[in-house]
C-alpha cells in the first residue's frame, strides 16, 4: 500500500501577516477558522475603565457606617483643595450644584454604589463634604401604608 506524499499536495502561497495554520485553502478551511479579512466590531469605550477595587485601593467597605445609600451629601464651602482621584473630584464637582444622595451620585457618575460610599467617606474624612444622616431609623407608619397601597394598586 502506498501513501500519498504530502509534498505532492499544492500548498497555497503564504499571505503576509497570516500564520500558515490560519491560511484559507481546501486543506485548511475544513472545519477550522478561515480568515475573512474583516475586523471584529469595536465596542464603544466605557465611561469608567478602572475596576472598582482599583478606585477604592482594595477596600470593600467604607470606614464610615453612617453613609448609606439614602444619605444626603453636600460640599463644604471654602474647603481647601486637596489631591484626590478623578472620581472623587467628580463627586465634589457634582455636589457643587446641589445636595444629592449617595445613590444619585452613583447613578450620575456610573459608579458602583459601594465605591461611591467609600469615596464619600474619604471625602468626609478629608473635610471636603458634609454628610447628612437621617435621624429616624424607622420610617413613618403612614409612609409604609401609602407604599403598600400603591403596590397593591399596580398589581
Amino acid at each position: 500500500m502506498t501513501y500519498p506524499d504530502p509534498a505532492d499536495e499544492p500548498v497555497p502561497p503564504a499571505r503576509p501577516g497570516v500564520r500558515p495554520f490560519l491560511q484559507s485553502g481546501p486543506k485548511h478551511s475544513a472545519g477550522g477558522y478561515t480568515p475573512t479579512g474583516e475586523q471584529p466590531p469595536v465596542e464603544p469605550a466605557q465611561t469608567n475603565t478602572l475596576r472598582p477595587f482599583v478606585i477604592t485601593a482594595g477596600r470593600t467597605d467604607g470606614g464610615d457606617p453612617d453613609i448609606g445609600m439614602e444619605t444626603q451629601v453636600t460640599v463644604v464651602p471654602g474647603a481647601p483643595p486637596s489631591r484626590f482621584s478623578p472620581e472623587a473630584r467628580a463627586i465634589v464637582a457634582l455636589l457643587e450644584e446641589s445636595p444629592i444622595s449617595v445613590a444619585e451620585i452613583s447613578a450620575r457618575l456610573r459608579l458602583h454604589l459601594g465605591v461611591c460610599q467609600i469615596l464619600v467617606g474619604d471625602l468626609r474624612a478629608a473635610g471636603q463634604v458634609d454628610v447628612h444622616v437621617l435621624d429616624n431609623d424607622t420610617p413613618d407608619p403612614e409612609t409604609i401604608m401609602r407604599v403598600i397601597r400603591g403596590l397593591r394598586s399596580i398589581s
